[in-house]
């Protein structure tokens, strides 16, 4: 009988060992499975209120944010409001007899949608990005005519100069217009989950209603428009917060390179 009981305490202790030793691999291979975070990252363009510090005419502020999908893909997000003050000088020898044709103010807001896909891939835990990507962009506004002066044939009332226009200013509603941009970028993480980023934009104008009389001579989130080409060109300096929201496992990362003296 003691040997029976003996033998089943060693066949539980051999159960109970191999049980552990089971647990201890198991826990071995999770703790070597990777992942990468995935969630939302916001915050602001720095540019805009920059220019504002430094241009008195000028006056904006944009929030950016993006959403990672995939692995190289992120969803992105631009929404801002600008104000812009400028007029057309006319052309003159010297710096004395200035003419100022008119002055202007265009103002409004406008939403950026698309996507952004990176381009380099990363040592396992960094998340920086070399990023191409696209945008549709809409934008509502409205300009004001604040001054004007007027060019007569007849030069016997103003001989040396042009006559002044309406002295009441005049504003154009309901303004509109919307453009496609094709970008490049980087986004830099400068630590824990703060990142800096960069992008050049080259925007094509596709849509434009002007108001009767006076064209749109500067579009909140476009710039300045040419008379004789639809393509404009725009940038974005922006820093922002990442928020993680989930993980998804990844593949093996690749090797890092030797250390050399």
């Amino acid at each position: 009988m003691s040997k029976s009981i003996i033998s089943l305490v060693f066949l539980f202790l051999g159960f109970l060992g191999r049980g552990q030793s089971d647990s201890l691999e198991t826990k071995t291979k999770d703790s070597t499975k990777l992942s990468e975070r995935y969630g939302l990252r916001v915050g602001i363009d720095l540019s805009k209120p920059i220019r504002g510090l430094i241009d008195e005419n000028y006056m904006g502020l944009e929030v950016v944010a993006d959403f990672r999908i995939t692995h190289r893909l992120n969803i992105a997000a631009e929404i801002g409001n600008e104000e812009f003050t400028d007029a057309e000088i006319l052309d003159n020898a010297d710096d004395i007899n200035v003419v100022e044709l008119y002055n202007y103010t265009s103002s409004g807001s406008y939403l950026k949608l698309g996507v952004d896909f990176n381009t380099y891939e990363n040592w396992y835990g960094m998340s920086n990005a070399i990023i191409i990507g696209g945008r549709y962009v809409g934008s509502t506004f409205s300009q004001t005519l604040n001054s004007n002066t007027v060019y007569d044939s007849n030069r016997y009332w103003v001989p040396n100069g042009f006559a002044e226009g309406f002295t009441a200013r005049q504003e154009f509603k309901s303004l509109n217009a919307s453009w496609l941009e094709f970008l490049v970028g980087i986004k830099v993480e400068l630590f824990a989950n703060f990142y800096l980023s960069a992008s050049a934009r080259l925007a094509y104008l596709f849509t434009n209603k002007e108001a009767e009389g006076f064209p749109n001579l500067w579009i909140p989130g476009y710039g300045r428009v040419s008379d004789n080409s639809n393509f404009g060109a725009n940038y974005n300096y922006s820093i922002s917060y990442f928020i993680p929201i989930f993980k998804k496992k990844t593949k093996k990362p690749k090797e890092e390179p030797p250390v050399t003296e």
